[in-house]
């Protein structure tokens, strides 16, 4: 009964049944559309058989807290003198070219040790995995099961051959459906099959996964690794002094980099809840007010409290489940949005997906819901007064309690949306400066072709070299280019970095050298990013393999190594590709090679003839859109060599992806703060028409009197000010203490920014008086005479 006498009453009013299911709609499905983000990537367990057992090795760099990739000599360390794990493995995996019957193409390969599938405890599709006899003849390969369906599928893989990077595979296993660690791999062939394993301790090339034995926890073995660390550290002070290992779960090293972005999303979604919860709060309280009389006359008739009680509360659950029912379909759009705005490096969203964990969480939220904004007003209207209700002026029974509730409801609404716009206002400030900043080179117009060459001896580099310089003279000779060159890694992202040392090489390195990026570019590079020669000259084509080495110094490494000499004409010593000595001949400006928030680092930069690469990246500057000429020269590669896979982009677009994080932080969060600020200017304006029309007999009393329209208008602005004041007080305070958060998040902004706060306040300020100056200009207009026959 209670439930089809909720429906009819909510059938008799459509209009207030549509916006309360919109509004809580709107809550609902923000919070389910995050919280499937955070569950797909956080709390779903990984796809392997005991996923907490599995954890990562890194090096633990004890001065700054910082870990990392691992030496080939550290990890055989490890693996030998540890006792905590059943199966220990390294392994480096990237985008590598990939012959095929079609042509070239970029797959995602790794190279592993042999104990690697037995850290996951996985059973191949088909055949078997690699074992140590595989990585001493280093010809065999494993492939993903959908990498199979090349072949016809996993059976029919099986002695098939692949070709990367000069060298034959024979396809002896195929991994189970799903697994492709790491970053999505599709290939896994042995250590040592390509590149020989590097011996130096200073090189940290590698990546370290394990598999704890039973009865072992994480801090166990950490304890265990921190002794072998110090046995290191003590037998070889050059290298490993300062270092130590870190054991960390393999779930928290995958989404270690967004936990926190996700975290705060789903907070601030969670604030937007109660905001719309405020606002369904007041809407049923005015509602309820309305019916006063209609809950005077049931309980005149005999209805105890509880039953008026529990009737105006299944209303509000009946409201709730629509709701959730209508956020559902908002979250399965939102999430998708979601997915499509996340940044690259956020894992397993293709795992997103609405499931049973979901389906609890919007179930809880819309109880949650029911309980924030159904059961304060269904308490108000049950605390009936017979004898005032039933009087003709008996809608106005509860006014007094009902208004003292909703003003704090538009308090509380005003406060949640100045955290939100405060943070939101932040992060904006934020990301302007971020895009505001100097790169130290210009990288419009700027196209990007990657490019590799199947080359693993220097008889494959010298043809790689050909190919490039066959690319840049037919680049050189398209119409619209201005300049172009050949680097191993445009700006925005670091190949390689490393120590060095000026002048003579010490017998044995170590790890407190000076460390700088190493860049290797050819001649035209800096004229194509326009980063300017400050000192000596640019590499030329004299700057072969078999001339004297020569390299080129930013400001930033000057400083560090040369303070108050000239740097032209002294060597470098670094462990790049070879030790031979290079003179310094010129000095470029700096800058940001890693990105706009990182300040410029020690660069070097060496000529690409004496150190040749067979993967580079080939830089066009166009005079118009550098996007137009990627299918000519893609068409040219490909006329030079099949076997050569090219991917194109510009300088711009890559850049975009090093401030992809913070621009879904300002864009996710600036719109949960423009929805909070819509709410609260619509609980401002509920509360004020309906303060206009509960007190229209007192203003038409005052007009009588002899009061002014603006008088009259003052008033309500007034009341209206008051709440507005009070709700800036609190928020801006809850702010002072929720935007702490922030302060990792921000560039060259403090979390206490007076600006920011400032704007925050102004803006809800504006909006709430905005929002209340139609109900006081109504409140003008009433008729006296029509006002005071009411009463």
């Amino acid at each position: 009964m209670d439930l089809r006498y909720a429906l009819r009453t909510l059938a008799k009013d459509p209009s207030f049944a549509i916006v309360a299911v919109l509004v809580m709609a709107l809550g609902i499905g923000a919070n389910t559309a995050v919280f499937t983000v955070v569950d797909s990537v956080l709390l779903k367990p990984l796809g392997y058989r005991d996923a907490d057992r599995i954890v990562t090795l890194h090096t633990l760099w004890k001065k700054n807290g910082h870990y990392g990739q691992v030496s080939a000599p550290d990890y055989h360390d490890w693996r030998g003198q540890s006792t905590a794990f059943s199966a220990m493995a390294d392994y480096d995996g990237e985008e590598t070219p990939v012959a095929t019957p079609s042509g070239a193409e970029y797959t995602n390969a790794a190279e592993v040790d042999s104990g690697f599938f037995d850290v996951f405890q996985t059973d191949p599709a088909a055949g078997r995995f690699l074992t140590e006899d595989d990585r001493k003849t280093g010809t065999n390969a494993v492939i993903s099961f959908a990498y199979a369906n090349r072949f016809g599928g996993a059976q029919a893989a099986l002695g098939r051959q692949i070709r990367m990077l000069d060298h034959s595979f024979t396809v002896v296993g195929v991994a189970p459906p799903g697994f492709d660690f790491p970053e999505k791999s599709q290939i896994w062939i042995a250590a040592n099959s390509i590149f020989p394993e590097t011996t130096s301790r200073s090189a940290h090339n590698y990546r370290v996964v394990a598999r704890l034995r039973p009865g072992v926890s994480v801090e166990q073995a950490q304890a265990q690794m921190t002794a072998i660390g110090m046995r290191l550290e003590q037998q070889y002070p050059a290298s490993d002094s300062g270092k130590n290992v870190a054991v960390v779960l393999l779930r928290d090293r995958l989404v270690g980099n967004v936990k926190f972005t996700l975290y705060l999303l789903l907070g601030s979604v969670a604030l937007v809840l109660l905001i719309a919860c405020a606002n369904m709060a007041n809407l049923l309280l005015a509602k309820a007010t309305a019916r006063s009389r209609e809950i005077a006359v049931r309980a005149a008739v005999g209805a105890s409290r509880f039953r008026i009680l529990r009737q105006l509360i299944i209303e509000s659950l009946v409201l709730a489940a629509l709701s959730g029912a209508a956020g559902l379909v908002l979250a399965w759009w939102g999430a998708s949005a979601l997915m499509a705005l996340a940044p690259a490096n956020v894992p397993r969203l293709t795992e997103l997906g609405i499931d049973w964990r979901v389906l609890a969480f919007t179930l809880a939220v819309s109880i949650a819901a029911t309980l924030l904004f159904g059961v304060a007003p269904a308490f108000h209207a049950a605390r009936v007064d017979l004898n005032n209700a039933l009087k003709q002026g008996g809608g106005r029974a509860n006014v007094t309690g009902s208004h003292r509730l909703r003003g704090a409801l538009v308090v509380a609404e005003i406060a949640l949306s100045v955290v939100l716009v405060a943070g939101a206002g932040l992060l904006i400030r934020s990301f302007a400066a971020l895009e505001n900043v100097p790169l130290g080179f210009r990288p419009q117009h700027v196209l990007v072709m990657e490019a590799s060459v199947p080359a693993s001896d220097r008889a494959g580099q010298l043809r790689a070299l050909q190919f490039f310089e066959s690319m840049r003279t037919a680049a050189a000779a398209l119409p619209g280019v201005i300049a172009d060159g050949v680097t191993l890694e445009p700006p925005g992202q670091s190949a390689s970095d490393g120590s060095y040392y000026v002048d003579h090489l010490p017998r044995e390195t170590s790890v407190n050298a000076p460390q700088a990026i190493f860049s290797v570019i050819s001649t035209g590079v800096f004229q194509t990013l326009g980063i300017p020669l400050k000192a000596g000259r640019d590499f030329s084509a004299a700057d072969t393999y078999d001339a004297p080495f020569t390299a080129i110094i930013n400001e930033s490494f000057a400083r560090q190594s040369f303070t108050g000499e000239n740097p032209i004409g002294h060597f470098i010593y670094c462990g790049f590709d070879s030790d031979k000595p290079m003179r310094i001949v010129g000095i470029v400006a700096d800058s940001r090679t890693l990105g706009p928030a990182l300040p410029p680092r020690p660069e070097l930069y060496m000529p690409y003839l004496q150190h040749p690469r067979a993967d580079l990246n080939v830089l066009v500057r166009t005079a118009g859109n550098p996007a137009a000429l990627s299918e000519t020269l893609r068409r040219i590669a490909r006329s030079r060599s099949a076997e050569v896979p090219v991917k194109f982009t510009t300088m711009e677009v890559r850049l975009s992806e090093n401030v992809a994080a913070p621009r879904f932080r300002m864009f996710l969060l600036g719109i949960f703060a423009a929805l909070a600020l819509c709410l609260a200017m619509a609980g401002v304006y509920g509360v004020m028409a309906y303060s206009v029309g509960q007190r229209s007999g007192e203003m038409g009393l005052r007009m009588a009197l002899g009061a002014t329209p603006r008088h009259v208008q003052g008033l309500v602005l007034r009341q209206a000010l008051r709440l507005v004041a009070l709700g800036l007080v609190f928020g801006l305070a809850g702010a002072a203490l929720a935007t702490r958060l922030l302060a990792s998040m921000l560039f060259e902004i403090k979390p206490a920014d007076p600006a920011t706060y400032a704007a925050a306040a102004g803006a809800l300020a504006l909006a709430a008086l905005a929002a209340s100056y139609f109900p006081a200009r109504r409140a003008t207009r009433i008729d006296p005479l029509e006002a005071l026959r009411q009463e």
